[in-house]
């Protein structure tokens, strides 16, 4: 029986070696693998250009009965049209077209009644330059891209704001100072200088957030793995945050030893210190703990990782909020930020082969809770 017949199928009916429709099938029990298993939609056509497989999720994306289809035409089991009304099989012509064409790239198309789905199509042919004995089509809903492109939308919307306010003050000043130098007093000039150098800053920390997005989205994070002692990072990120005006006492550090080695990216790890650190200043409240201890390596092995927790005594994350913590443009309150923190930080430690969490302090704040692998490189060990 062809795959995807409207009779009920078997259960050992699968997509594999060839049979006499033309579509191949295995043993679903060996592998696991059908055509209604597949999560994209799978319409297949044979040598005449009926269509001997539907799979469920075709049905579903088209709003089709598989009955309905097996065994018609394909262009008439598929009435797909382009963005400008023309019917898109007559255009392709997957069978009496060049024969040097082995398929159609991913594009938007129409279903009846104006419905995007995302296409592709496969020529199977059985040597090359020979006649096309199957066309095997992809389809997918076009809900997933939207998102990523509404994604895309906000980004750009917030880069473009967060970037006004700077570049206005940075234009505003340098053009004040070049006009009007003399009538400014020293004191004044020093002032106006050290808000565009700050301005700068500022537009400098968002670029430099926006290529951590792009390599975490891109899977291109780069690791420069090396020995990192992780008390003397934490203590550093305190002395800054000291000398910067935060109270000395602010601030109580935990460690229980003896800690594992810990190979990892040190700029990233005080990447990801730096902003667990300055959120429990900035939106926080009371003495900020940082509890540094042994634990198990994520992933389920038998090694030990090193688990940092930063917690503060402030109103801390509404529970509603728990699950948004380490999106984008999640803004724990309205004291500015981007937004963009936390999803890098995660990223980050994830990057590593750790994981982060989010939950409720003991003094009621935010606690966060981050554990990296040992991560040794495998020539040490």
């Amino acid at each position: 029986m062809a795959v995807g017949m409207s009779s009920p199928r078997p259960a050992h009916t699968a997509v594999g070696s060839a049979d006499a429709t033309g579509i191949g099938h295995v043993d679903a029990l060996s592998t696991g693998i059908d055509p209604d298993d597949l999560p994209d939609g799978l319409v297949v056509a044979d040598e005449s250009g009926r269509v001997v497989c539907f799979n469920a999720a075709a049905a579903r994306i088209t709003a089709t009965p598989r009955a309905r289809v097996i065994g018609r035409p394909l262009e008439l089991a598929l009435p797909l049209e382009d963005l400008k009304g023309k019917r898109w099989w007559p255009l392709t012509d997957p069978y009496g077209g060049l024969a040097t064409r082995n398929g159609q790239p991913e594009r938007n198309l129409l279903l009846p009644g104006g419905r995007e789905v995302l296409v592709s199509a496969r020529y199977v042919r059985e040597h090359p330059l020979g006649p096309v004995r199957r066309v095997v089509v992809s389809l997918r809903g076009t809900e997933a891209r939207r998102r990523t492109e509404r994604s895309h939308a906000e980004l750009i919307a917030t880069v473009a704001h967060e970037l006004r306010s700077p570049l206005t003050s940075v234009k505003g000043f340098t053009a004040t100072l070049l006009a009007k130098w003399e009538r400014f007093t020293d004191d004044q000039k020093r002032l106006m200088l050290e808000t565009v150098d700050a301005d700068a800053g500022r537009v400098t920390r968002l670029i430099a957030e926006l290529l951590d997005i792009s390599r975490i989205d891109s899977g291109r994070l780069e690791l420069r793995r090396q020995p990192v002692d992780i008390t003397a990072a934490v203590a550093r990120h305190i002395q800054a945050l000291i000398t910067g005006g935060q109270a000395v006492d602010r601030f109580l550090v935990r460690t229980r030893g003896p800690l594992p080695d810990l190979w990892a990216d040190p700029d990233k790890i005080d990447q990801v210190l730096g902003n667990l650190l300055e959120n429990a200043v900035r939106h926080g409240e009371g003495t900020v703990t940082i509890e540094i201890a042994p634990a198990p390596a994520p992933g389920g092995c038998d090694e030990m990782g090193t688990a940092v927790t930063v917690s503060d005594e402030g109103p801390g994350i509404p529970e509603e909020s728990m699950g948004r913590v380490f999106t984008r443009f999640w803004r724990g309150s309205k004291r500015g930020g981007t937004g963009l923190g936390l999803y890098i930080v995660k990223g980050i430690v994830e990057a590593h082969g750790g994981t982060i969490t989010v939950d409720r302090g003991p003094g009621g704040g935010a606690e966060f809770r981050f554990i990296l692998p040992v991560s040794m490189p495998a020539y040490l060990k």
